[in-house]
């Protein structure tokens, strides 16, 4: 089992034939996704070769790449003034995921498609996000293969760079599913969305949360935590050593007066009983004595 993405997953890439659209493929197929086609309405009706003589179709749009192949997830590389209409066009044609590598989308166009995805059949999972990735099973997006195996510990995250850092720190015990969720202010899956998935995923054991400075997500799941999750969560809020009144690294880390301050998100966490680290692998070694007592 895992969350949102599965070993029976069938994944598209639109942007495929671009620089890093053919980069990432190359690097999703080594590792045993089911990519089934790439989408550009420029190069529809060829196909592209890729190591080890794996050749993915090219489709002229989402619907048709869909029609083909059953495909029901869909990762986007396409440069930020086009991101937009690419997400659209597959939320207009019903795909069940819809996974936003791209960096740098204006926040006015990531409004928008998000809301035009509400109420609507598509997940969305970014903008500006290293994607989603059940080791073993199927990596949609940019996180590095093998890192990490398949155990039972799930994994939502606004930093890129720490979701690796968490996954091979905790590799021995592995990863049912590891959702990088971006750093922009207006994001499609939030850590909620996450941990409720993880909540009644029977194969997820423990959940690893992290967070950053700048609005008031983690306090917002603190308060979903109390009253929905059962299972042992650890976090770790990034920016404690962040200067006060600075912004830092995401656009969505901006902290106004106390509130969205990593000591702030540290309280409210630890409120509700999540044991929170100073560090990532301070982190780590909170989980990795919870997977010790679970495992005994």
């Amino acid at each position: 089992m895992a969350i949102f993405l599965t070993a029976d997953s069938k994944v598209i890439v639109q942007g495929m034939t671009g620089s890093e659209g053919m980069k990432h493929t190359t690097r999703m197929l080594a590792s045993g996704t089911n990519v089934v086609g790439g989408v550009n309405p420029r190069k529809a009706g060829t196909t592209v070769d890729f190591p080890e003589g794996k050749q993915v179709p090219v489709f002229g749009s989402v619907a048709d790449a869909m029609k083909e192949t059953g495909a029901d997830v869909s990762v986007v590389f396409v440069p930020p003034a086009f991101a937009k209409s690419a997400v659209i066009e597959a939320v207009d044609a019903g795909i069940g995921l819809c996974v936003v590598i791209t960096e740098g989308i204006a926040v006015k166009d990531s409004a928008e498609f998000y809301n035009y995805s509400k109420d609507k059949a598509t997940r969305i999972i970014g903008p500006n996000c290293p994607g989603i990735i059940s080791p073993g099973k199927s990596n949609a997006g940019i996180i590095p293969a093998d890192i990490a195996g398949t155990g039972r510990i799930g994994l939502v995250s606004k930093s890129g760079t720490l979701t690796y850092q968490m996954m091979y720190e905790l590799r021995d015990f592995g990863f049912s599913t590891a959702v990088g969720i971006g750093g922009d202010p207006i994001i499609g899956t939030t850590h909620i969305d996450c941990l409720e998935a993880f909540e009644n995923d029977p194969e997820t054991d423990a959940i690893v949360m992290i967070g950053e400075i700048g609005g008031d997500a983690e306090e917002r799941a603190a308060a979903y935590i109390k009253e929905n999750v059962t299972k042992p969560v650890v976090g770790y809020v990034a920016g404690f050593m962040a200067p006060e009144g600075k912004t830092m690294g995401h656009a969505g880390a901006i902290v106004t007066g106390s509130s969205g301050t990593a000591q702030a998100k540290k309280e409210a966490l630890e409120a509700v009983g999540v044991k929170v680290g100073k560090t990532p692998s301070e982190t780590a070694a909170l989980m990795r004595e919870i997977m010790q007592n679970i495992q005994q």
